[in-house]
């Protein structure tokens, strides 16, 4: 099996070598913490949009300040190897701030991609993109489909119960 998870000069080189070789590179970042039909949804649809698809994942120390101490449920070790078995995924690696505009700007890839929930001002990394003469897309997300919404769900219907685990 092809290693996918890259340390940040292994995904610069490997982008390099990608662009160097005619491939239309797409790149997305997410915290992708318990991953679910709406993440694999939209990273179906954002490969199809180049040749390789790159994600750039919050470490476990980004997601915990973005998200809370609560936060990440799953490790950055599981989260990439979840990443990484998916089929439309080319690439994972990590980064440790609060965005992934330094890991864009390194990068530089052909298509910035976020979900529609993101305008494109707002999109980290967009400029540098842009500016590289890429472009910034959005993708409709799958509604009623985000981890805070599964996290909610479980809290809700087991925080109380006593008979968790039992068949």
């Amino acid at each position: 099996m092809k290693r996918k998870l890259l340390g940040l000069e292994e995904a610069a080189e490997q982008v390099r070598s990608w662009k160097s070789a005619g491939k239309k590179v797409v790149f997305s970042n997410g915290c992708f913490d318990i991953l679910h039909a709406g993440h694999v949804h939209y990273l179906a649809a954002a490969r199809k949009l180049g040749d390789v698809l790159v994600i750039g994942l919050n470490s476990d120390v980004s997601v915990r300040r973005l998200k809370g101490p609560h936060r990440p449920v799953c490790s950055e070790v599981d989260r990439a190897t979840l990443l990484c078995a998916l089929e439309a995924v080319d690439a994972v690696t990590f980064f440790d701030e609060d965005t992934p505009e330094a890991l864009i700007g390194l990068l530089l890839p052909d298509i910035l991609v976020k979900g529609a929930d993101w305008p494109v001002e707002r999109i980290a990394g967009a400029r540098a993109v842009l500016e590289s003469g890429g472009s910034v897309q959005t993708l409709p997300l799958l509604e009623e489909r985000s981890t805070s919404g599964i996290i909610e769900t479980i809290l809700q219907r087991y925080c109380c119960r006593t008979d968790l685990g039992k068949d």
